[in-house]
C-alpha cells in the first residue's frame, strides 16, 4: 500500500510539474499502471513515449519505450533499463529521461526539471527531521504528520520508510535463499542416494512403461473424432507446403512447420480444443501465424464477468491473441499477443504484449506445447487481475508497440532477474 500511495504522490506531482500546456514536455496519461508523455524537441518536433508500470514496480523500473524510431529516443529510453534503487521511481526515471533527451536534442533543461529534483532529493535525516516538528505540531493541531506534509514532503518521507522495507526485505531474502541451497544440497545428496538404491528397480520397471508408448496408436485411432473440417484443413496445408516445396518457395523451416503441423493435429484432437475452452483460426493459411480466441477462464474471476458484459456490448465472448512463430521453433518461443479487447492488469504491457518469462529466450523449453502455452496465459491474466477496458482508451494495440515494450522488458529482467511468486501462488 505504500508504494502504491508513493507512486500516487510521484504521478500527481508529475502532472503539476508538467501539465500538457508545457513548452518542453508533458504528461498526456498518467495511471498506476501506464504513463504516456509528449517531449518537445528542436523545431517543435514531437516525439510521444510511453511507460508500462508492472507488478513489481519500483523494484523493477517502468517498461518505457517510443513510437518514434529516432535513435536519440531509443538512447535516452535505453538508459532507463540500468536503474537501480530510488531511481526506479517514475518521477525519477523521468527527471533522467528528459535530462538525456535535452541532451541528445541540444535544448536547454527546463527550469522545472530542477524544481523536481530538488523536491524529490532523497534526504533522509531532513525528512525525520521535518517529521519530528510534524509532530510538534499534530498536538496542537490535532492534525495526523501526514495529514502536516505537503505532497512533496509526503513523498520523500514514504520513500525513505519504502527504502528501509527494501534493505529489510532484501536481507530477509538473501537468508531464504542461503537456507534453500542448504536444504537443495541435502535434497540432491537424498535423491544420488536413492538412485543408487533403486537402480535395479528402475530396470524392471522399464517393462510397466511399455503401456504409455501406445499413446501414439491411440493418437491414430482419434483421427475419427476429429472434426471434418480440421482434417480438411490439416490436408490443405500439407497440399500447400507440398506445392511450395516443389515450386522452390518454402518458407520457414523444415522442422518448425513439422512441429507446427503436430501441435496443430494434437489441438485439433484435444478435449480443451473441443469443450470451446478456444479457439484457433490460421492467419492466410499459415502454420506460422495464429489467432487465439480464449473463450475460457476461470468462472470466479472479475475477468470471466468482463467478458459475459463484453459479449452484451458488443457481441464477443473472447479474448483474441495473435501468435506469431519463427523458423526457428520449437528451440525459440513464439510472440504473443492481446489483440482485443484492451486489458489492464494481468502482466499485459502497453501494446499487447504479455510479461511472462515463459515467453522469453530464458524462460522457454522446446518441450512446451502450444496449448500448454494458451493455457498457462489464461490462468496468468486471471491471476494478475486482468479486467478489459470498456470506456474510451488511451491507445489500441498493434504489432510493432507489443514487440517494442516486450523488448524493453525483456531488457529489464535479462539484468534484474524474474520474480518467481510462492509456490502456494502457482
Amino acid at each position: 500500500m505504500a508504494c502504491l500511495n508513493t507512486l500516487k504522490l510521484e504521478i500527481k506531482t508529475l502532472e503539476q510539474v508538467f501539465p500538457k500546456n508545457h513548452e518542453r514536455f508533458q504528461i498526456l496519461n498518467a495511471t498506476v499502471d501506464e504513463l504516456s508523455c509528449r517531449f518537445i524537441g528542436r523545431n517543435g518536433k514531437q516525439y510521444v513515449i510511453h511507460a508500462n508500470i508492472t507488478e513489481t514496480y519500483p523494484s523493477t523500473p517502468p517498461v518505457w519505450f517510443a513510437e518514434s524510431e529516432d535513435t536519440s529516443i531509443s538512447n535516452a529510453v535505453q538508459i532507463l533499463t540500468n536503474t537501480q534503487g530510488l531511481d526506479n521511481h517514475v518521477v525519477n526515471q523521468v527527471h533522467i529521461l528528459l535530462r538525456e533527451l535535452c541532451r541528445q536534442h541540444t535544448v536547454p533543461l527546463p527550469p522545472d526539471l530542477e524544481t523536481l529534483k530538488k523536491a524529490f532529493q532523497p534526504n533522509g535525516a531532513a525528512v525525520l527531521q521535518l517529521h519530528q516538528q510534524q509532530q510538534q505540531q499534530q498536538h496542537q493541531h490535532g492534525m495526523s504528520p501526514q495529514q502536516l506534509l505537503s505532497p512533496h514532503q509526503q513523498l520523500q518521507f514514504q520513500q525513505q520508510q519504502q527504502q528501509q522495507q527494501q534493505q529489510q526485505q532484501q536481507q530477509q531474502q538473501q537468508q531464504q535463499q542461503e537456507q534453500q541451497q542448504i536444504e537443495e544440497i541435502d535434497s540432491d545428496c537424498d535423491e544420488l542416494e536413492d538412485d543408487v538404491v533403486g537402480e535395479s528397480d528402475q530396470e524392471s520397471e522399464g517393462e510397466e512403461d511399455l503401456p504409455i508408448e501406445m499413446d501414439d496408436g491411440r493418437s491414430t485411432a482419434k483421427k475419427d473424432e476429429m472434426e471434418v473440417e480440421h482434417l480438411a484443413t490439416l490436408e490443405r496445408l500439407r497440399q500447400t507446403q507440398r506445392q511450395d516445396y516443389l515450386k522452390g518457395s518454402v518458407s520457414g523451416s523444415v522442422q518448425a512447420t513439422d512441429r507446427l503441423m503436430k501441435e496443430l493435429r494434437d489441438i485439433y484432437r484435444s478435449d480443451s480444443f473441443k469443450n470451446n475452452m478456444y479457439s484457433i483460426e490460421l492467419v492466410n493459411d499459415s502454420v506460422y501465424e495464429w489467432n487465439i480466441r480464449l473463450m475460457s477462464v476461470d468462472p470466479d474471476s472479475p475477468l470471466h464477468s468482463d467478458l459475459v458484459m463484453l459479449k452484451e456490448r458488443e457481441g464477443k465472448d473472447s479474448i483474441l491473441l495473435n501468435i506469431i512463430f519463427k523458423e526457428t521453433y520449437p528451440f525459440e518461443p513464439p510472440f504473443v499477443r492481446v489483440v482485443h479487447p484492451v486489458i489492464s492488469g494481468g502482466y499485459v504491457l502497453v501494446g499487447g504484449a504479455i510479461c511472462m518469462e515463459l515467453l522469453t529466450k530464458q524462460g522457454w523449453s522446446s518441450a512446451y506445447t502450444v496449448e500448454a502455452v494458451i493455457m498457462q496465459i489464461a490462468a496468468t491474466l486471471v491471476k494478475g487481475k486482468a479486467r478489459i477496458q470498456f470506456g474510451p482508451t488511451k491507445g489500441q494495440y498493434s504489432l510493432a508497440r507489443a514487440q517494442q515494450s516486450f523488448k524493453s522488458l525483456v531488457q529489464i529482467h535479462e539484468k534484474n532477474g524474474w520474480f518467481t511468486p510462492p509456490k502456494e501462488d502457482g
